[in-house]
């Protein structure tokens, strides 16, 4: 954009200021409208895979240890709960162990090495093991 040597500096630079936020203000009218069943977001979340809810004695559950920034974690999957239940599991696990844990998926994760405490607790909740 040339202007006018006449022109002083500072209305040159509001001058162009102004020039390159209208700019701005245009640059989401040049593609495909909302209306036309177009979203900001295009990437959609995948859906919750659904199921089956089993009780404790059909699980076939089985354990994993990986090591995360140093540390050991114990996990024990796959569950068949609702995330209620999975919960009520994870809450009694971390008591009655005195560890950390959390819900991932169909998994619970605990913190430290803790697979023979928790294989007792759950065999007692009546839960089964893959041998």
């Amino acid at each position: 954009m040339k202007l006018k040597p006449s022109v002083p500096n500072f209305a040159r630079t509001l001058i162009i200021k102004k020039a390159e936020y209208s700019m701005k203000e245009n640059l989401f009218e040049i593609g495909a409208k909302f209306e036309d069943g177009w979203s900001s977001d295009n990437k959609q979340k995948p859906n919750k895979k659904t199921t089956e809810l089993k009780e404790p004695n059909k699980h076939r559950l089985f354990f994993s240890k990986e090591k995360r920034r140093g540390k050991t974690i114990t996990i024990i999957k796959p569950f068949f709960l609702e995330e209620k239940e999975l919960k009520r599991v994870l809450k009694n696990l971390k008591a009655k162990i005195g560890c950390g844990g959390t819900i991932k998926e169909d998994a619970i994760e605990l913190q430290g090495e803790v697979k023979t405490k928790a294989n007792e607790i759950l065999l007692d909740m009546g839960f089964v093991f893959k041998k």
